[in-house]
Parts: structure tokens; C-alpha cells; sequence
């Protein structure tokens, strides 16, 4: 029996099983502060599951859209790649009609890589997967075939009593059992939605981000930081809104485009997700000198034993396995961020402390429930290899270590405040023009990492700058994961104290010239 939808060949089975396995296992893994927050029980089935996630993924209220300074900014070409749900339309060139079959045909010849991208994939033959041993470590994707067999029998979209045989071109790109189309209206770019129709668990766990992070004291907006709601966190940074420089804007967007696609940790075509579990799939965006994560880890002992050692690790092994008979013999990102309580989700937040960035609202209010735990979280975490008491030490060190390097921030801030304040930063009064609008002016503001307008920002504002921006960032990022160098010297707590080194002198300078120009001020006043 052949259904009737592009690459899906179809053979009798019973749909029921797979329907019983979403029931039994496949909502497991997510929190049930997803299922409150859209007003659905738990045990809701996969199609009335997927239509809440995709309404409130595609809400522009609660996160879609172009955000609430949508007017100030314009899309560049490039843009429709990064968020093409907002902004991707199709070429004029493509303005003709093909059917589903045409699609490898053609890119054989246009694109070749990404036709054997796909060919490689499970998405490429699903049947592959279905012949493996049981004793294969990839043996557990037939569930998860079934799964999705589940969920589009649920939703109407694959008939009862049929099993998929390949997930083709046309299924991502005009649709779920897209036969043809016109290539120019009625191809699409997938944005996490479209993934989520098949993938319903996965999608909710991941927009499941937005419902476990809820900050106490309103230290960061309800779901942020994450990468739900990443897109939206960059649409609504004022200077990223504001600046001229749309091809600088959107290297921010580079990394921030998590909200609209799954492509960033599962590069397509082939969505390998033996490739997804490797640290490296994070470095593109968890590097450099605000966020150093990957150069951490790297340089960390559990970095080097992943580097020493890994290639032999079964990467195709699910992660509940990798400390068992998948052989991981030192932690990953994936094992430490996608864990949580004993589960491994697409969510990456559950046991978030510090944030993307470390404040004193956060270090004044760690004994406060919800930081201890999630410290506890944690420490759960560490002790699949560490005693408890090693891990607990640690996380001491981690919290006053960053404790520490907050309070460098903040004496080097009330220096900066009071030179603001006292109008005594050079050219505050004569060539100091106002950042771009929406940001307001502010002393060593984030807008002066992205813009120079005459004196604003001042040398010493961009040292500031740096400073709460990126330096104590990198020594939260060296303590907790574990890079000695990192938040001792190279990274953290020494460039720290330069930077809060050179503000003090600037100050004094000022503050001396200011002196100066006053007595010179009175005495030719008495001439």
C-alpha cells in the first residue's frame, strides 16, 4: 500500500502501537509546566499537543514576529535565511512548477552535497533503520520511527494502517505529504514548527524553555535566556534594533535564529544527531569573548578526555546511555545541559542559576529556593562522576568565585557612575550625540560595543564595557565549566582587575584635570 504524499512509501502495521507508545513514553521527558501554561493535560494526544506548541510558537504576542521595535529595522537578503518564516520569499526565477519526484533529479546537478546530505540521513531511508539488530545502538530510532508514524496518524496527515518509508524534499519544504508545487510560492525554509509536526515531543521540549524559567526576583524576562525565545531576545536589544550596520546586526542573528530553526544543532540535511551530541555543534555560537563556553570546555580536564578519548564513545548511542554502554568516560555539553532530574530532553534551561550573564540581583539571592534547587539539580548532575561532596565544593567555588568577579564589576560601575554623573567623561558636554534611538544614553552601555558617534563612547566607557559585558561572563564561564586559566588569568578575574585598574586611573585623571581647569578657571578669574 503507497500513500499518497512525496518520499512516504507505505506497508501495513498497526497504527495503534505507535499511538500507545506516545501514550506510554513520549511525553515523559516533558515538563509539566509546558502542559499548564497552554491549558492542556498532560496526557493530551500528540495532535491537540503540537496544535497548542505551534499557536503559541507563531503567537507574535508571546514571541513571533519582528518583536516590538519592529519599525526601526529592515530585513537585509540574508535575513530571509535566519528567520525565514518572517522574512524568506520565494526567488522570481523559480517561478515553475515540479512535482515531489523532481527534487533530487534536479539538485543532483545544482547542489549535489545536499542531496547526499539527505541520502545519508534516517530521513533518506527509514527502512534502514527499521532492518537493524536490536543490539544496535541506533536500534532505539524505530521507536522513535513509530513515534512519529503516531503523531501524523494522529494529526490526519498519514492514513491509518501505512509506516513511512522516506521523508523527501517536499515533505520539509511545501509540506507533509506535498505530492508538487509551485517552486517559488510554494517552497518554504522549515522553521521549528514545520520540524515539530513530526517531531512533536522534541518541539514541546524545547518551547517547554519558556515555561521553567521564571525568574524570582525578574532578574531576566519569563523564558529567557534560551533558545525558545532567542530571536526574540535579539529583536528586542534596543542597539541591535537601532544601529545602521544591518550586515554587523545580524551576526547577533547568526546565533539567535535557535527560535526560528532546528538547523543550528541539527545541521541539514542529514540531521545527524550522532553529530548533535558533539561539543563542537555548540562552538559556533557558545564562543569568544562574551560567552567562551566551548574554548572552556575545551581546555578543561573533562575537554581534554572528550579530545584524548571520544572517538572511541558510540555517538550514535542515545544520551541516557552515554555513561553506560555508550562509553562516555568524561561529560559533554549535551550530557550536562540537555539532563535534567534523570531525563534528557530538548530542553536546555531546567537547571539554569547565573543566567547568560552574572548580576548582583542573581549573587545576592542564591540561597533563595529556586537557585538551591536547582542547585540540587545540579549537583545531581555532577555526581553520576564525582562524590557529592567533590561536586558540592565545587559549585561553592563557582557561585562566590563569581560572586567575586561581580563585585569587581559593580566597584568599577560606581566609578563609572560618578564621572557620568559629574559630567567629567571627555567630551561629555561638547561632542557626547545620543546612541541610536530606541537606547537611551547610559554610562558604558551596551550600545557602545556596536556603535561610535564623537565621544560616545568614551575609552574608558568601552573598557566598562568589556568589563560587565564580557570579562566577568568569561570568568563565570571558566568556573563553571571547570578551565582553571580561564577564570584565573587568562580570561577572568586578572583581565578583571586590569580593566577595573585602568578605569581607576582614568578616573583620577579626570578628576585631576577637572581640579586643575578650576583653579585655573579662578585665577584668571581675578585677573
Amino acid at each position: 500500500m503507497k500513500i499518497a504524499c512525496s518520499g512516504f512509501t507505505g506497508r501495513i502495521t498497526a497504527g495503534i502501537a505507535a499511538l500507545f507508545l506516545w501514550q506510554g513514553t513520549a511525553s515523559a521527558e516533558i515538563p509539566a509546566a509546558l502542559f499548564e501554561a497552554l491549558g492542556i493535560a498532560q496526557d493530551a494526544p500528540p495532535d491537540v499537543l503540537y496544535d497548542a506548541v505551534a499557536a503559541r510558537y507563531r503567537d507574535a504576542s508571546q514571541g513571533a514576529g519582528r518583536g516590538k521595535f519592529a519599525d526601526l529595522w529592515e530585513p537585509i537578503a540574508f535575513s530571509a535565511y535566519l528567520d525565514p518564516t518572517n522574512h524568506y520569499q520565494g526567488r522570481d526565477d523559480l517561478d515553475f512548477e515540479v512535482s515531489a519526484q523532481d527534487c533530487t533529479s534536479c539538485h543532483e546537478t545544482v547542489t549535489p552535497n545536499w542531496v547526499h546530505s539527505w541520502q545519508n540521513s534516517v530521513h533518506g531511508d527509514l527502512d534502514a533503520i527499521r532492518a537493524l539488530p536490536d543490539e544496535d545502538s541506533r536500534a532505539y530510532k524505530k521507536a522513535m520511527i513509530s513515534e512519529v508514524e503516531g503523531n501524523l496518524q494522529a494529526m490526519g496527515v498519514l492514513a491509518e494502517g501505512t509506516v513511512l518509508g522516506a521523508v523527501g524534499c517536499a515533505d520539509c519544504h511545501m509540506g507533509v505529504g506535498a505530492e508538487a508545487g509551485n517552486h517559488k510560492t510554494d517552497l518554504v525554509l522549515p522553521d521549528a514548527a514545520a520540524c515539530g509536526q513530526c517531531h512533536v515531543r522534541e518541539f514541546a521540549e524545547r518551547e517547554s524553555e519558556r515555561d521553567t524559567l521564571s525568574w524570582p526576583q525578574g532578574q531576566w524576562p519569563d523564558g529567557r535566556p534560551s533558545h525558545a525565545l532567542s530571536m526574540l531576545a535579539n529583536y528586542e536589544t534596543a542597539i541591535w534594533a537601532g544601529m545602521a550596520e544591518r550586515e554587523i546586526a545580524e551576526g547577533c542573528t547568526m546565533c539567535h535564529t535557535t527560535q526560528a530553526t532546528c538547523n543550528q544543532c541539527h545541521t541539514r540535511h542529514e540531521f545527524s544527531v550522532a553529530q548533535a551530541r558533539k561539543p563542537e555543534v555548540c562552538s559556533n555560537c557558545h564562543n569568544g569573548v562574551d560567552h567562551n563556553e566551548f574554548e572552556a570546555f575545551m581546555l578543561s580536564r573533562h575537554g581534554i578526555i572528550y579530545q584524548t578519548g571520544g572517538d572511541a564513545w558510540d555517538w550514535e548511542a542515545p544520551l541516557s546511555e552515554a555513561f553506560t554502554s555508550a562509553g562516555y568516560t568524561a561529560p559533554t555539553y549535551q550530557t550536562c545541559h540537555m539532563e535534567s532530574g534523570g531525563d534528557y530532553s530538548h530542553n536546555l534551561v531546567q537547571k539554569v542559576r547565573w543566567g547568560f550573564a552574572p548580576m548582583p540581583s542573581i549573587a545576592e539571592n542564591l540561597d533563595h529556593p529556586w537557585f538551591e534547587d536547582r542547585k540540587q539539580l545540579w549537583l545531581a548532575t555532577c555526581s553520576q562522576c564525582h562524590s557529592p561532596s567533590f561536586a558540592d565544593s565545587y559549585f561553592q567555588m563557582i557561585d562566590k568565585g563569581t560572586t567575586q568577579g561581580v563585585g569587581l564589576v559593580e566597584e568599577a560601575r560606581t566609578v563609572m557612575t560618578g564621572l557620568f554623573n559629574d559630567g567629567l567623561l571627555i567630551g561629555q558636554t561638547t561632542n557626547r550625540p545620543a546612541p541610536p534611538a530606541p537606547d537611551e544614553d547610559a554610562v558604558g552601555g551596551f550600545f557602545g560595543l556596536f556603535v561610535s558617534n564623537g565621544n560616545n563612547p568614551t575609552a574608558v566607557e568601552y573598557e566598562f564595557a568589556q568589563m560587565w559585558e564580557q570579562e566577568v561572563m568569561r570568568h563565570f564561564k571558566g568556573l563553571a565549566h571547570a578551565n582553571p586559566g580561564g577564570f584565573t588569568y587568562s580570561q577572568g578575574w586578572s583581565e578583571l582587575i586590569g580593566s577595573l585598574a585602568r578605569i581607576r586611573d582614568e578616573d583620577t585623571r579626570l578628576r585631576e584635570k577637572a581640579a586643575l581647569e578650576e583653579r585655573i578657571r579662578v585665577l584668571e578669574a581675578k585677573q
